[in-house]
């Protein structure tokens, strides 16, 4: 058995409230976005709570600000729980921090019942999980499981117009009680709490899902190019519209994706019609299609039966059809091995779960290609995320913490012989 400690969960719904009051929207909400001013706070209100427990604060070159509480082999690789402090710009109070500052409570408990580990437990925050400020998001994840900032990156502006470059760096800056460290260090593993952003856990009455892994995700952005021409004088038999195309397509697409594959999701975020008149036919019609499905050949099958739906609906109305790829991340499988630790863990606390697949993609992704990982998900209300009016019942924020300590005592168990993998 291994040991048990209960987290202390008025601590950490306080802590939940001190912290959705740095970037505080009149709507009962969060808008921290990465690199802020409203982020650096939240970071340096973690980093001396940190200090005041007498752990050891850390940032690398991508602003990842870590809190190390130290286990017998101090040259141990760190095993790392945590998740992100940024937020959209009108985001919940839960989305992140839960998951961040649930870390920071096992790391707590673990101190306050005088628990020695082997290897030393960090809390972590990733950098810009959103995306929100500056795209992409997961930026700090992904350049830490790749060790390295991309190039392209250097050169990128916020929706505010400023530079990431230079908001980067006067982020690290405003640390200054935080070590410098190198930037995708080896680790154990990784564990990270996170809401679930969808109604399935709620619906079904489970405190818990045990996620098992990430669907993968694809972004197209699709132009149909037809003829401009005046609306009340055109004839159906002269007109090359594509409007007509995009619906087209966009209803067969709608009537044979998801209602004929429970795990697919298709979704159409933006439209835009060229020139715009109200009074013209569009001489071009773009739109974004986002498309997501757990295994990878549904995916590609899913992309071939866009493409092919809309050049057939284009040629019917003699337009021209332009298919670009602008994301693409392949569906990935959590640990076995982290999943059936917390799995165990479950067990021991008698608490319900079940096995899930994260719609949304998370910073677990990222560390998962360099350590063995997975996530637990707690329920929120309706499902709802990404909108102030998010909201978790309290007993599932401090259930969540509880399994998040016990899980990650068991996990360190299991990992024990395994050598960890070097980014």
């Amino acid at each position: 058995m291994m040991p048990r400690a209960k987290v202390n969960g008025e601590r950490l719904l306080k802590r939940l409230d001190d912290f959705a009051a740095i970037g505080a929207t009149p709507a009962g909400g969060v808008n921290r976005q990465a690199l802020s001013t409203e982020d650096r706070n939240a970071r340096a209100l973690l980093a001396s709570l940190a200090i005041e427990r007498g752990f050891a604060v850390f940032q690398d070159g991508m602003a990842n600000l870590f809190i190390r509480r130290a286990g017998k082999n101090a040259d141990s690789p760190p095993f790392l729980i945590g998740s992100h402090l940024d937020s959209q710009p009108t985001g919940g109070r839960y989305d992140g921090a839960l998951g961040t500052l649930a870390a920071f409570e096992v790391l707590e408990t673990l101190e306050d019942a005088g628990i020695e580990t082997d290897v030393p437990i960090e809390a972590v925050a990733w950098t810009n999980e959103e995306g929100s400020r500056f795209a992409p998001g997961t930026m700090g994840s992904q350049a830490f499981s790749q060790a390295s900032v991309p190039e392209e990156w250097h050169g990128i502006r916020g929706t505010d117009g400023m530079a990431w470059r230079d908001e980067l760096a006067a982020t690290l800056l405003a640390l200054p009680c935080a070590e410098q460290r190198m930037l995708g260090f080896p680790i154990r593993g990784y564990l990270e709490l996170h809401i679930e952003q969808g109604p399935m856990l709620e619906n079904e009455n489970i405190p818990i899902g045990i996620v098992t892994g990430v669907q993968g995700t694809r972004w197209l952005e699709i132009t149909v190019t037809g003829q401009a021409a005046h609306a009340g004088t055109t004839q159906l038999a002269f007109r090359r519209d594509p409007m007509v195309a995009v619906t087209s397509a966009l209803h067969r697409l709608y009537s044979t994706i998801m209602p004929g594959d429970a795990n697919a999701r298709l979704t159409v975020g933006r439209v835009a019609a060229y020139p715009g008149s109200i009074n013209a036919i569009p001489g071009s019609v773009s739109l974004t299609i986002d498309l997501r499905h757990p295994h990878i050949d549904r995916l590609n099958a899913m992309e071939a039966d866009a493409l092919a739906d809309f050049q057939a609906s284009a040629a019917m109305e003699g337009c021209e059809v332009n298919l670009r790829r602008t994301f693409d991340m392949s569906p990935a499988s959590f640990s076995s091995v982290v999943v059936d630790g917390i799995e165990q863990a479950a067990r021991e606390l008698g608490v319900p779960s079940k096995q899930m697949v994260s719609g949304a993609f998370h910073d677990a992704l990222y560390i998962a290609r360099v350590a063995p990982a997975a996530m637990i998900f707690v329920p929120c209300r309706g499902g709802l995320s990404h909108n102030e009016a998010e909201y978790v019942e309290p007993r599932h924020s401090v259930a969540g913490a509880q399994m998040l300590f016990q899980s990650t005592l068991q996990v360190l168990g299991k990992l024990a012989t395994i050598s960890p993998r070097r980014p």
